[in-house]
């Protein structure tokens, strides 16, 4: 019998089935519409009424407040790397936390763009394996800003706590743990995050920004990276990454079906305990690097502790319907992305494979 296959792509990433399944029936002609969602105007009542539906939802899954603004924009997180700073930083200073390649990407492009920033945390001491607790940070003075990446989709480090930094606004990179736990948030003033891994496909990039951090920008700053203008227009200033709307929409009632970020968080903690447990419980065949208070329960990188293993193990994985574990080209080794898409049966399949190759090749 042929077995199940189970994608642990860190993104973009696996969906949920049901959602794909909708995707399928739907493309040819949404709702007796005669229009595909591929063809159908932005500006169109059939799609107008399907982004507000989503951003509907989404604003139930997060509680978000009515003195937040939620932006639909297109760059992926990247991109968000310079709008931040641009929007946010047109005098003063900026703390950046660095705990990982992310967030080294965006406090760099900050400074690129001739940002005055801090980096009042770091975790080099620790070879990327803990966050800073936040007693450790060195602040100075009086900050515009302060970003950091609550979640290190390379190298599987996730923030086990919101930092506290009274009235100084925090800007969080969301991407890869977005939608996988409750979040509060009012306690931040930008939260970003990349679609393509747990909230549908790559081209869509989300932005919840709340009102009094829009309109900073300098005159100078082009049209289409303003978040003012993109608030104004309600995500319309431009063709907006219609499909990729689309899907996300579908992706955000899912989760409300599933029970919302609370049955997302206990699920999860589940898939991420049965993983690691396997890996500490390995007697040294498989490791992970990273102090246990700050394991991303989303990206989970290991290693074999013989790296003449690997191609064996990802020939064989993929045998056995486990595909997409290769590590990021920059850490080595393993990575299984445990998104909320990831069925436990995945997880457990896995598991089962972690076993039988060790018990043959150890």
């Amino acid at each position: 019998m042929k077995r199940p296959i189970y994608n642990f792509s860190a993104g973009p990433a696996v969906l949920p089935k049901p959602v794909l399944a909708q995707v399928q029936e739907e493309l040819p002609d949404w709702h007796d519409s005669g229009m595909s969602i591929l063809e159908m105007s932005h500006r169109g009542k059939e799609y107008s009424g399907i982004i507000a539906q989503a951003e509907a939802d989404l604003r139930e899954l997060l509680a978000i407040p009515d003195n937040y603004r939620v932006l639909f924009l297109q760059g992926g997180a990247s991109l968000q790397f310079a709008m931040v700073p641009l929007n946010l930083l047109a005098s003063g200073r900026a703390a950046y936390v660095e705990t990982g390649v992310w967030s080294r990407k965006a406090s760099a492009e900050a400074r690129r763009l001739g940002g005055n920033i801090d980096i009042v945390a770091s975790n080099a001491e620790h070879r990327d394996h803990a966050v800073p607790v936040q007693e450790q940070w060195q602040l100075q003075g009086e900050y515009r800003y302060c970003h950091y990446a609550d979640n290190e989709t390379i190298d599987g480090i996730e923030f086990d706590f919101i930092p506290n930094l009274g009235s100084v606004p925090l800007v969080a990179d969301v991407s890869s743990n977005i939608l996988s736990k409750p979040l509060d948030v009012s306690r931040f003033g930008l939260l970003y995050a990349g679609a393509q891994k747990n909230i549908g496909p790559a081209g869509l990039t989300l932005v919840i920004v709340r009102d009094d951090l829009l309109g900073r920008a300098g005159a100078q700053l082009p049209t289409m990276l303003d978040y003012a203008v993109h608030a104004k227009e309600h995500s319309m200033y431009n063709t907006p990454p219609t499909f990729a709307i689309y899907v996300a929409g579908l992706v955000f009632r899912w989760v409300l079906e599933q029970g919302g970020l609370a049955a997302m968080a206990e699920r999860n903690a589940r898939k991420a305990r049965l993983l690691y447990d396997a890996i500490d419980q390995s007697g040294g065949f498989y490791r992970n690097d990273v102090a246990p208070r700050n394991r991303s329960r989303m990206n989970v990188p290991f290693f074999l502790h013989d790296a003449a293993l690997d191609a064996a193990f990802l020939r064989e994985a993929g045998e056995w319907g486990l595909l997409q574990l290769k590590g990021h080209r920059l850490l080595g080794g393993m990575r299984a992305s445990l998104y909320n898409a990831m069925p436990e049966t995945g997880v457990q399949a896995l598991v089962d494979f972690l076993g039988d190759f060790a018990r043959r090749h150890g």
